[in-house]
């Protein structure tokens, strides 16, 4: 009897020793796999890392290209290439509408939204329309216009001379004009006063200069560029050496 409870004894401890060596073997696979899956994970967000390095360096030397060439471009450059492209727009629009029979003009006319035709007659009416003398008959005109847009009607003196003198109101090829109009004194007044702003805004007059889109942008106002052209007139000659430096790059 003791010789069985001592082998039971001995049964018991052994497999009490396999059972904890089985789960210490497990927790050892458990913890190598979980090592294994965080290796694995930092692995592949290095690789992440890794490709958005290259993809940033490749994005960076793709934009320090571009920079030289826009250095490398005329001045202006964007503002040209709008306007050429708006051109070839407008002249391809030009063929299409020529080989429907159509007229450009009315088309494009049609295509205008009503804001953007109120906005441009706005626009229109605060830009002074006077770009300086071209030639003689274009100033007259203007002239004309301007004083045609200031005459204000006089109704009662109108229907006044229509009852004084009747059909002789209105002058046909065979009427003698010469000597029947006797101004009035507002009438002589309002002239005179017209010649004298006239007078007085000739003595004020400076032409004006054309804008040259070739030229280089070294303003930042108007204000600006006048004062920037008259130091380079006074010392344009002495400076030029030190600007071509600074243009280039090489200045010390």
């Amino acid at each position: 009897m003791a010789t069985l409870g001592a082998l039971g004894a001995a049964e018991d401890a052994g497999s009490s020793g396999s059972e904890d060596e089985a789960g210490s073997c497990a927790a050892a696979a458990a913890a190598a796999e979980a090592a294994a899956a965080k290796r694995e994970q930092r692995l592949r967000k290095f690789r992440e890392l890794h490709l958005k390095r290259n993809e940033a360096r490749k994005l960076n030397h793709q934009e320090v290209v571009e920079e030289d060439k826009r250095l490398k471009l005329p001045p202006n450059w964007e503002a040209k290439k709008a306007r050429l492209e708006w051109e070839l727009r407008v002249q391809e629009k030009k063929k299409e509408c020529a080989a429907r029979g159509e007229d450009y003009e009315r088309v494009k006319l049609l295509e205008i939204s009503a804001e953007d035709a109120e906005r441009w007659e706005r626009k229109k009416k605060r830009k002074n329309p006077d770009l300086g003398f071209a030639d003689y008959a274009s100033a007259q005109l203007r002239q004309y216009q301007r004083l045609t847009r200031q005459i204000k009607p006089d109704l009662e003196q109108y229907e006044k001379l229509k009852e004084q003198y009747g059909e002789a109101l209105y002058p046909t090829s065979d009427s003698l004009l010469h000597g029947s109009h006797v101004p009035s004194k507002e009438g002589v007044d309002r002239m005179v006063a017209d010649l004298e702003k006239q007078i007085e805004k000739r003595e004020k007059y400076s032409r004006r200069r054309p804008y040259n889109d070739d030229a280089d942008i070294d303003y930042i106002n108007e204000r600006n560029a006048k004062f920037n052209k008259k130091a380079e007139r006074f010392y344009g000659k002495y400076t030029a050496e030190i600007k071509q430096n600074l243009e280039r790059g090489t200045a010390v």
